[in-house]
């Protein structure tokens, strides 16, 4: 009997271990899955560099994401840019491919650097200028009338046509419109009114307002930088008019930029016994005017970003412009080069050369097509003579401005203040060459002006150009809000040279090398300070310098 017990209490004590043991072996085996299964999630390329700014955000531009890869190089998925790495494989030589494999692990650094720095800056000098009173100011309602663009929907839809018609379109949603151009490499996405299907260029143009060209807090200026520094190149033609090489970039879900390429090193200083209008233009300059033109807190600048491309890939091989393949060639050293076809220095002793392929460039996004958002160009009052031996009216009458101040549309209205504005911003940067500028027709005389074209800028460092003030010192007007800042910024603690690096950082070609010398920044805090004391000068001899934007504002803008 005894022996029978004994037997039944071991045979329980095997049956438990057994089950034991085999749940033990179960919660290893989930384990070792769920492992292996994390590790061989792949990462998917966007994620990884886009900003992220909001969940819904990033979820409505995950298809035009998804096709963003890095300028030099494409994912292997789409099967258009298979055929093209092939067509490049059997093109190129091992060692040609090789350096520009190099060109794109070193954007690829750059950009994760930047991330970095971003990161771990913390309370920077910038962020605390733009937490700043003066840059967050209230500002009016904005009206319908006050948007350069607005989307149409089904309530404010006109010429409906007919009854058969309108009955289709009641069955479906009239505010949707289909891409069908696949055939072209075009993404094909789908856009409606929701501000969440449209690409971030779009977003760029609906957000252009009567008073600012966009607005500083918005996260799509992130994404829109992140599209024109990532996004597949699906052509480029050189754009005409202008005298120097341009060409114009088309992207997979019909976005557009600029592009301007380098042309000389960034520590060259252009000859003092160079006209102005002779000068180089010059690809950080564009970028840089960008940044500046934020920091003074006029958002009048289209946003501008660096990027390195393949000359061969992302011009050569794509263009259908046949005035610009003509000018392409090998230089003796392997490098591709082309020169284009233009009025100044589009020739083979000006070439454009990567190296061997990769280029430097920067890209501004273009604004909204001339046919949906007419601009009008107006002549400046200071433009310069553009002759080497004449000289303008203002540079031989003290009192042009007298004149200026009884002229259409610099009577009334703050016109001849926001000239001024554009004065002041040239002579920190020593642009010269600002002849005309430019105003979108819907808002009338009552809008911002648009600084374009700032290619010329940051020549040189060495040498301060006074007669680019001449509109201040005339005069004697200004903002009350531009002083404000402008003192701000030469205060220790918001210093112009150290806010202005900062930002270049932010750029991707800041890690190849600083967009500008420490010598062009520096000079930026001399510039300033010439700018308040001609402005001191001004108030030591007349009443009405400052004209008061800035109702209720407390003045004490030092804290």
């Amino acid at each position: 009997m005894i022996r029978q017990n004994l037997g039944r209490s071991i045979l329980s004590i095997y049956l438990v271990l057994a089950c034991l043991s085999l749940a033990l072996h179960l919660l290893l085996a989930f384990f070792c899955l769920s492992v292996l299964q994390t590790v061989c999630v792949p990462p998917t390329s966007s994620s990884s560099s886009i900003p992220r700014t909001d969940i819904q955000q990033h979820q409505s531009i995950s298809h035009s994401s998804s096709s963003a890869v890095s300028s030099s190089h494409k994912l292997p998925s789409i099967s258009h840019d298979e055929e093209h790495h092939k067509l490049n494989a059997n093109t190129l030589h091992r060692k040609e491919k090789d350096s520009i494999s190099d060109a794109t692990e070193r954007e690829k650094k750059l950009i994760g650097a930047r991330k970095g720095i971003q990161k771990v800056k913390g309370h920077s000098k910038l962020e605390a200028l733009f937490e700043h009173p003066l840059y967050n100011l209230p500002r009016p309602e904005l009206q319908d009338d006050d948007w350069l663009l607005r989307v149409k929907t089904n309530e404010h839809s006109s010429d409906r046509g007919s009854e058969e018609e309108e009955m289709k379109e009641s069955n479906d949603d009239d505010s949707q419109w289909q891409s069908a151009s696949e055939e072209e490499s075009y993404d094909k996405v789908t856009w409606t009114s929701d501000v969440e299907t449209h690409p971030p260029w779009l977003r760029f143009h609906l957000g252009i307002s009567r008073w600012e060209l966009y607005n500083r807090k918005d996260p799509n200026l992130a994404q829109l930088t992140h599209y024109l520094a990532t996004q597949r190149v699906l052509s480029a033609v050189q754009k005409t008019g202008g005298t120097q090489l341009k060409l114009l970039l088309s992207f997979p879900n019909y976005g557009k930029a600029l592009l301007k390429p380098m042309k000389q090193s960034r520590d060259a200083e252009t000859n003092a016994n160079l006209f102005y209008f002779s000068d180089f233009e010059r690809h950080n300059a564009e970028i840089a005017a960008f940044h500046l033109d934020r920091l003074l807190g006029f958002n009048r600048i289209p946003p501008v970003v660096g990027r390195l491309i393949n000359v061969t890939s992302e011009i050569r091989e794509i263009t259908t412009d046949r005035r610009l393949s003509r000018t392409f060639f090998t230089s003796p050293v392997g490098n591709v080069c082309f020169y284009g076809q233009c009025e100044y220095y589009c020739s083979t002793e000006h070439p454009v050369c990567g190296q061997p392929h990769a280029l430097e460039v920067s890209l501004a996004t273009m604004l909204p097509d001339l046919a949906i958002a007419p601009r009008r160009s107006w002549r400046s009052p200071w433009r310069r003579s553009y002759s080497r031996s004449k000289l303008a009216q203002w540079e031989k009458d003290p009192a042009f401005c007298d004149t200026v101040k009884q002229t259409p549309p610099y009577n009334h209205g703050n016109r001849l203040l926001d000239v001024i504005d554009m004065a002041v911003l040239d002579f920190l940067m020593s642009n010269m060459d600002r002849h005309h500028y430019e105003t979108f027709e819907k808002f009338g005389n009552e809008t911002f002006l648009l600084h374009l074209d700032n290619g010329r800028a940051f020549g040189r460092h060495s040498r301060d150009e006074p007669s680019i003030l001449t509109p201040l010192k005339q005069c004697c007007r200004i903002h009350r809000s531009t002083l404000l800042r402008l003192r701000l910024l030469s205060l220790p603690v918001f210093r112009l040279s150290d806010v202005m690096r900062e930002s270049l950082v932010q750029d991707p070609l800041a890690g190849v090398a600083p967009l500008l010398s420490e010598l062009h920044i520096s000079a930026l805090d001399r510039r300033l300070e010439t700018v308040l004391q001609v402005v001191q000068a001004c108030q030591e001899h007349h009443t009405d310098v400052i004209y008061d934007d800035l109702e209720g504002y407390d003045q004490d803008y030092d804290q």
